[in-house]
């Protein structure tokens, strides 16, 4: 940031300084955002005529504004203006003592003067040294700094003595001081001092004490003759006069003396100007002086450019300067962020530990627990205590100390999570920040972006960081401090994410509050309390200790009567906080300071409140109101030209400043700043800069002060009044433009407050940073929320801006703080998109660009317009005219064809990765545990959604879990063979027995009982049975027989079926005897298909093939009765009233009463029932079926209540509970959440079934056709626009292929049996057919030509050519015309493309491409393919063909005559291969969908790449639809879009900028006809971007650039 200090006389240049505050500042300030820089002038003599606080120290608050200006300036600090006026020679404040002491024996033949000197200046003891200090006007003039009009004869008569005092005062200490000087007692220097002005010494400050003149910029202005007329009393504003208003020759004589030293040393720096005053003044409206203006304007423009841009550039060769705010340059280094994060917690640290006395029996505890447990797996530290007890400093010290206990190289990692209150930092940014330091530190490799990203791969990334840091032998301590101060977000407070098995060399160390929530949690979450530890109040003797240190650093001292005061309250807390307050308050105390004036409040609260008294007393309650209101509400801190800024906007606080006179310029109101100057350094120890990319803000250094002042001057009113002030100030409400006023004695209405504007974008791709940040918080909490909707949520730029700049993290939880708060459908949508976009930006780093932005937004929310049109439909709106006017090849959306927000899908849950095989639910507790096939185990809390373990251990698929013991544990069986028993409260596996099943067992083969009486565990499949005891320490019981089928078990006792349809009931722990029951006329065989266990009826129900329902019981009783289907399916309700059974696409339901079992419904499905659950209150029933939906069905009516799409897998788990379904699948690694009570105007529209075997679709998009599985026989008819199956096509056999006939509509299906079966699609009743050859072979390949006029069809061994005409308006198919048979050692053909003029181009699954004229039946082969060719593709008018294979190459033919016009290689990210294609309406552009999930424009006469889309899933088929293409997704999704290219295409434009890959195209040079000879690059730039190491499929490295041979 530049931060530059304006030095001046009070009146002398002010038409300057309001000249460069109205025409330069802002131009300036412009120049410095577009550099990503921040500019603040700060300007203390602006506002105020001369200086009314009487305390004399406005010197010393010029001088350390000075300072503090060259420490945090990155280009220019000071800016001198010097006019005819010397300016103000102040007394000075402070006079050592041994100073003091050699004037006043200067004066001994003086005892008057003497006795003035000891009246005005006191000695203060408590200074080391001492110092005497000059008494502040009001202790002998007490109406000086009264401007109430009822005292003004008072004010004016204290002013005047002051003055008059004042000229005593410094002709007595200049005599003294000329006198010591001679005798040789003083130095000229010190002598100087009382001559000297402020304006000098802060030039000397600012110009001599700054050795580079590149940080300040001189204007210097001369009268060049002065008229008789015009006398001191015209010129007093512009030249010095003493007190009886005579001119001040000693004054101008000093002037003189500055200007030719100025002249001498500053050379280079200077702008120099002679003007001549008008009637004693500079009149703007004189044209002469007007140009003077216009030129220091001009001067101070130009030359604060050059020198900020000579900063900027020095800083670039230097440090390679990261610019704020950019979204152009990539993302900033890891290890800079990093780096930049750590440095300013370990500032933090060190500062805290200096004054930490005391406390050496804790740290020494805490460092014993450290070091014993060093070498073994342990537990965390925990350290609590009240606010306020030094929790923090404690810990910064044990950082600071642990290398002497541990190891010298001892890897340190600190987080003071409570650094930046207000804001809460978010769990996932703590433990990335935390892992990012451990891996750069230690050498590991840092988590990838969406590792990084996602919050269960950031916990398993934490857990194995510790174990690898471990491994190494390296040693780690990790500090987290205040863990209550983080966001509740993913339920941190709960501490799921707290490791508790540590291992060893690895120490973590967290504190919190002790009445904090955390430290509830902390406390059940830990085993044993050892590891816990209080920070208990201090003592006196430590309180004297740090109130010593504390003196010590601050060179001050108190009377042993204030020191006792001090201590007296300290003992009534024994908090450092307390003492911290008191002593900020001690420090300004001088010796002559009785105690009696002095209140000390009695605790941290009371101390802060003396604080406010005597803020308020001194500076006024609604300028300290203001002020610390501001910084409490912003969110993280503020500027502190934005605090003047919103202070000048806020009319209370105005109306406070000019209370008792007017501003200087009516028409310009603005906070004088010097007011804020003085607040500030009154509040100098309880403020803190913060230091983000280069720009400091300002905020509380403790939290608890931060809520003292919330609690003070917030209330709803003010606090309401601030926000909206705040929010307007980040709008930009009142840039250049004129803000209501209400001032006494101000007739003007109307102002301007000089607050800079606040665009979203400084300049092209720099935004603006602070808006962003700051904005959405304001309006939220201000109430101004159409203003959010419009400006923030309904803003497709601002989406984007703040995605980019500051992460989608960031918006995401904007979003998340505005539905808390609104009641906004639309922004949880909002929100949900974004959620849903979040994995693609972190995998392109948060890099996406804007118009890959704004099409995915309108991909996803396109639909969502219409019902919802005031946010969504403006935000869809205005992302379509973007990419409407983007001056770069675009595919704009016409229909939503991404996963879009809502519905009733609430929660994705993660954390497997393999498909889940089997689910548990307990309602109590609201645990849901699964088991995937990749062995893992998680359980997530259904109350939060959040993934509360991750249990390890299993080998193989997991085939059952089951919760017990009140769900604080869970069991689990594997295919792995072993039963492990899991502590849900640790992670920590208790049990584990391995055989306890045969290995690699089916999931449906296995299954886990739990007697209620005893709790042994029985572990049956269908042949054995094993027993243990409660605590698997001895196994009790193993049966296995060959010969019987395992029914079931109910309490101990084993239900079983042998082969001679014997049913047995055994006992094998307790051995009681087996009972047996013969069937009275048992069949010859008995083929049991289902069985369920009904522990409350005491029996099982088995089904057999044979069509009969069994019933069995404990004692041995059986029945049996018919059974209308044989279910693949077979459960019952948890009271044991419904039984539910499957078969195929048939779902009965059927009463249970004693022994009758009778049906009652039936539910009909569009594909096989895999899974159901039915409600507690049995109302409600859900099931889950292959197509991929979940259907809702009421069990009492059998009506069909809800259809729930977006699972994209088969269902085959469903758990109904409290209004939500939870819905899992073997092929899905993750497990769905959804509502039953959702607004049905933002469900989503269902698609086809993902990852059907063969698709068709109609150009128009509303008909799709499917065949789901390879074995079905039959053609579903997809209405797209309902949604919902319209048709049934039957079929003879399986399908092998299916094509369109768009204009015919013709539908045709190439079938197993050789048979090709034709739909005429107008005619619904009516089917054609297509004999099969004579030799029977299968049907390989359908292709219909252009025009539609002919077909081919390619069979094992032959390819025949067909026409396709009409008869009486029917149409008809004649041939086969002509044909030829296919080698048989050649492979078959795999995809086929038929010209108009009876030319066919095929490709086989070896890679061989082939064209053959059925006219002439001559055939020639083409270039071949390294792999399967995938797609070949004709163009609409003919001229060109596209044929791709799966080594993702692809080859433009040029048709007539036959050439090789471009062979085009894309490698993408893992996944290739060319799936679909389609050319435009005018063959100017070929669309091509990939293996990569992505969507290509390719040019058609060039070859170049013109656009890349990524689209989440491979698009499997396209058609042309106008100027762009109709496709369907693997995923089942239809898309639909147009493209756009203009004229001309910049030649920077990278269409690989938003992937991961690369690509090459050589063409043919098509004015020559031989083969091309030279090359030259197309591209210069690299579209790789690429890491090859990840692609080791890549065998060469494929050039990046783009070859035109």
């Amino acid at each position: 940031m530049i931060r530059v200090f304006v030095s001046s006389t009070f009146t002398d240049m002010s038409s300057e300084r309001k000249a460069l505050l109205e025409r330069a500042y802002p131009e300036v300030l412009a120049f410095c955002r577009s550099l990503g820089l921040l500019l603040e002038v700060v300007d203390l003599r602006w506002g105020i005529r001369s200086s009314w606080s009487g305390d004399h120290e406005d010197c010393e608050i010029f001088l350390q504004e000075i300072r503090s200006c060259q420490r945090v300036s990155a280009g220019p600090a000071f800016i001198a203006l010097l006019g005819n006026r010397y300016g103000h020679r102040a007394i000075p404040r402070l006079i050592p003592e041994k100073l003091f002491e050699a004037l006043l024996s200067k004066l001994s033949k003086n005892p008057e003067g003497v006795k003035q000197l000891n009246r005005w200046f006191l000695k203060d003891n408590n200074a080391v040294p001492p110092t005497y200090v000059l008494q502040p006007i009001t202790a002998h003039f007490p109406h000086y700094s009264d401007l109430r009009p009822e005292n003004g004869p008072q004010r004016d008569n204290d002013v005047l003595s002051w003055r008059f005092t004042e000229t005593q005062l410094l002709q007595l200490l200049r005599s003294a001081a000329t006198d010591a000087e001679a005798a040789g007692d003083i130095t000229a220097e010190q002598k100087q001092h009382f001559y000297t002005s402020v304006t000098e010494r802060e030039f000397e400050q600012g110009l001599w004490k700054d050795v580079s003149e590149s940080s300040a910029l001189l204007f210097v202005r001369e009268i060049p003759r002065q008229r008789v007329r015009d006398g001191p009393k015209r010129l007093a504003k512009y030249m010095d006069l003493t007190a009886d208003g005579l001119l001040d020759a000693q004054a101008q004589g000093l002037l003189t003396d500055l200007k030719s030293r100025l002249y001498a040393t500053f050379q280079r720096i200077l702008n120099l100007h002679c003007v001549e005053l008008s009637k004693g003044n500079i009149e703007p409206k004189r044209r002469e002086h007007a140009q003077y203006l216009d030129s220091v304007c001009e001067q101070f423009v130009s030359q604060m450019k050059a020198r900020i841009g000579a900063a900027v550039d020095s800083s670039v060769e230097g440090r390679g300067r990261k610019i704020w705010g950019s979204a152009e340059e990539e993302q900033q280094e890891i290890s800079d962020r990093v780096v930049e994060e750590v440095g300013r917690h370990a500032a933090v640290s060190a500062e805290l530990c200096r004054g930490l006395y005391g406390r050496e029996g804790l740290l020494g505890k805490l460092c014993f627990a450290m070091w014993e447990s060093t070498n073994v797996r342990h537990g965390p530290l925990v350290v609590h205590g009240a606010a306020g007890m030094g929790k923090t400093a404690l810990l910064c010290k044990l950082a600071q100390e642990i290398r002497s206990v541990l190891e010298a190289g001892a890897v340190v990692v600190i987080r003071l999570l409570s650094a930046d209150h207000p804001q809460r930092p978010d769990i996932d940014h703590v433990l990335r920040s935390v892992c990012l330091q451990i891996c750069l530190a230690c050498g590991l490799a840092p988590p990838s972006p969406l590792t990084a990203n996602s919050h269960p791969e950031l916990l398993r990334f934490f857990g194995n960081v510790l174990t690898e840091v471990s491994k190494q032998g390296n040693t780690l301590l990790i500090i987290l401090d205040a863990l209550d101060q983080v966001s509740d977000r993913h339920c941190a407070h709960k501490l799921r994410w707290l490791p508790t098995d540590i291992p060893p060399n690895v120490h973590l160390v967290v504190s919190m509050d002790t009445n904090s929530e955390v430290f509830a949690n902390v406390r059940l979450k830990l085993e044993t309390l050892r590891n816990i530890f209080e920070v208990e109040r201090l003592s006196r003797d430590e309180g004297k200790q740090i109130m010593e240190s504390y003196l010590r650093a601050s060179r001050r001292t108190l009377t042993p009567e204030q020191s006792d005061g001090v201590l007296r309250s300290f003992e009534l807390t024994g908090c450092p906080l307390h003492l911290k307050l008191i002593l900020s308050a001690a420090r300004r105390w001088t010796s002559f300071t009785p105690l009696a004036d002095v209140q000390l409040g009695a605790s941290t609260q009371a101390m802060m409140s003396q604080l406010f008294l005597m803020l308020e007393k001194k500076h006024g309650k609604e300028l300290v109101g203001g002020a610390l209101g501001y910084i409490t509400l912003a969110r993280g801190g503020l500027l502190e030209a934005e605090l003047r800024d919103v202070m000048s906007l806020d009319d209370v606080v105005i109306s406070e400043a000019y209370r008792h006179s007017l501003p200087p310029t009516p028409s310009l109101i603005r906070l004088p700043p010097l007011l804020w100057a003085r607040l500030r350094r009154d509040l100098e120890d309880h403020l803190e800069e913060r230091w983000t990319g280069g720009v400091a803000a300002i905020a509380f250094n403790n939290r608890r002060l931060s809520e003292a002042v919330s609690a003070r001057y917030l209330t709803s009113e003010r606090r309401g009044r601030s926000l909206r002030i705040l929010a307007e100030y980040f709008l930009g409400q009142w840039a250049g433009k004129l803000k209501p006023v209400a001032l006494p004695g101000l007739s003007l209405l109307l102002s301007d407050r000089k607050v800079p504007p606040q665009p979203l974008w400084f300049a092209p791709g720099l935004a603006n940073v602070r808006k962003l940040q700051e904005l959405p918080y304001h309006l939220l909490h201000a109430g101004l929320w159409d203003e959010l909707r419009q400006e923030v949520i309904g803003c497709a730029e601002w989406l984007y801006c703040k995605s980019r700049v500051c992460g989608v993290s960031s918006v995401i939880q904007d979003l998340d703080q505005s539905s808390q708060y609104m009641d906004c459908t639309e922004t949880r949508l909002i929100r949900d998109t974004l959620v849903l976009m979040k994995p693609s930006l972190d995998f392109l780093g948060g890099n996406m660009d804007m118009s890959l932005f704004h099409t995915e937004l309108l991909a996803r929310l396109c639909s969502l317009a219409a019902p919802f049109p005031s946010v969504i439909g403006r935000l869809c709106g205005q992302c379509e005219e973007w990419l409407l006017t983007c001056p770069e090849p675009i595919l704009l959306p016409k229909c939503s064809f991404l996963q879009q927000p809502g519905g009733a899908l609430r929660h994705t849950l993660t954390g497997l990765q393999g498909g889940v095989l089997c689910v548990d639910f307990s309602a109590e507790a609201e645990l849901l545990v699964a088991g995937s096939d990749d062995g893992v185990v998680a359980v997530w809390s259904l109350a939060d959604q959040q993934l509360v373990r991750s249990l390890l251990g299993h080998t193989g698929a997991v085939l059952c879990v089951r919760l017990i013991d009140s769900s604080t544990r869970c069991l689990s069986l594997a295919a792995d063979g072993s039963l492990r028993r899991w502590s849900l409260k640790d992670g920590q596996q208790l049990l584990c027995i391995q055989e306890a099943v045969p290995v690699d067992s089916a999931p449906a083969s296995a299954h886990l009982h739990l007697s209620e009486q005893s709790q042994r565990l029985f572990v049956y499949t269908s042949t054995q049975v094993k027993v243990w005891t409660p605590e698997g320490a001895e196994l009790l019981g193993s049966s296995s027989d060959e010969g019987s089928v395992v029914l079931g078990v109910l309490g101990e006792s084993v239900v079983s079926l042998c082969d001679s349809g014997l049913f047995r009931v055994s006992h094998p722990v307790s051995g009681t005897q087996t009972v047996e029951t013969q069937l009275e006329n048992p069949p010859r065989r008995l083929t049991p298909v289902n069985s369920v266990t009904l522990p409350k009826h005491g029996k099982v129900l088995m089904v057999s093939g044979e069509g009969f329902l069994y019933q069995v019981s404990r004692t041995g009783r059986l029945t049996a009765a018919e059974f209308p289907l044989v279910p693949s399916l077979l459960s019952v309700t948890e009271d044991e009233k419904i039984l539910i059974a499957a078969s195929d696409r048939t779902l009965s339901l059927f009463t249970v009463d004693g022994d009758s079992v009778d049906g009652f419904l039936d539910l009909q499905h569009d594909d096989s029932v895999l899974s159901v659950c039915v409600s507690s209150d049995r109302r409600l029933l859900a099931s889950g079926a292959a197509d991929q939906l979940i259907r809702i069905w009421s069990v009492t009516t059998g009506a069909l209540l809800d259809a729930l799409c977006g699972s994209d897998a088969p269902v085959t788990a469903v758990v109904l509970f409290n209004g939500f379904v939870v819905s899992a699948s073997t092929a899905a690694a993750c497990v769905r959440v959804w509502s039953l009570s959702y607004d049905a105007r933002h469900k989503p529209t269902a698609h086809i079934p993902a990852g059907c075997a063969h698709v068709a679709v109609t150009k128009d998009a509303d008909r799709v056709f499917y065949v789901r599985q390879q074995s079905q026989t039959e053609v579903v008819s997809w209405n797209n626009l309902t949604g919902s199956p319209s048709e049934r096509l039957a079929v003879s056999a399986e399908v092998c292929c299916l094509e369109l006939a768009q204009h015919k509509q013709l539908l045709l299906c190439g079938l197993t049996t050789g048979t090709v079966l034709i739909y005429p699609l107008a005619l619904p009743q009516e089917t054609l057919c297509i004999p099969p050859p004579e030799s029977l072979s299968r049907v390989l390949c359908l292709a219909v030509s252009p025009n539609e006029k002919l077909m081919a069809v390619a069979y094992e061994d032959s390819v025949s050519l067909f026409e396709i005409t009409t008869r009486d308006s029917f149409p008809t198919v004649e041939g086969p015309l002509v044909g030829f048979p296919l080698p048989l050692l050649h492979a078959p053909p795999s995809s086929m493309a038929l010209l108009s003029d009876r030319r066919l181009l095929y490709g086989t699954s070896c890679g061989e491409v082939k064209l053959h004229d059925f006219s002439g039946g001559s055939g020639s082969g083409l270039e071949p393919h390294r792999s399967r060719v995938t797609c070949v593709t004709a163009s609409n008018w003919g001229t060109h063909a596209l044929v791709g294979s799966e080594d993702a190459v692809q080859r433009l033919w040029a048709l007539t005559p036959l050439v090789l016009d471009h062979t085009m290689e894309y490698k993408g990210f893992f996944f290739e291969g060319v799936l679909s294609a389609a050319f435009s309406d005018s063959d100017q552009f070929v669309f091509t969908g990939s293996q990569d999930r992505t969507v290509k424009v390719w040019d058609v006469s060039t070859g170049h790449l013109l656009y890349v889309q990524y689209v989440y899933s491979p698009v499997v088929r396209m058609v042309t639809y106008r100027n762009g293409f109709v496709a369907l997704s693997q995923q089942g999704s239809v898309i639909r879009e147009v493209f756009r290219c203009p004229d001309h295409i910049s030649p920077d434009y990278n269409p690989l900028r938003n992937v991961k890959a690369q690509y090459r195209v050589v063409s043919r040079e098509k004015n020559r006809d031989g083969q091309q000879s030279s090359a030259s690059d197309l591209q210069d730039f690299n579209p790789a971007q690429f890491n090859l190491s990840l692609m080791n499929v890549l065998k060469a490295k494929p050039s990046s650039t783009c070859l035109i041979l």
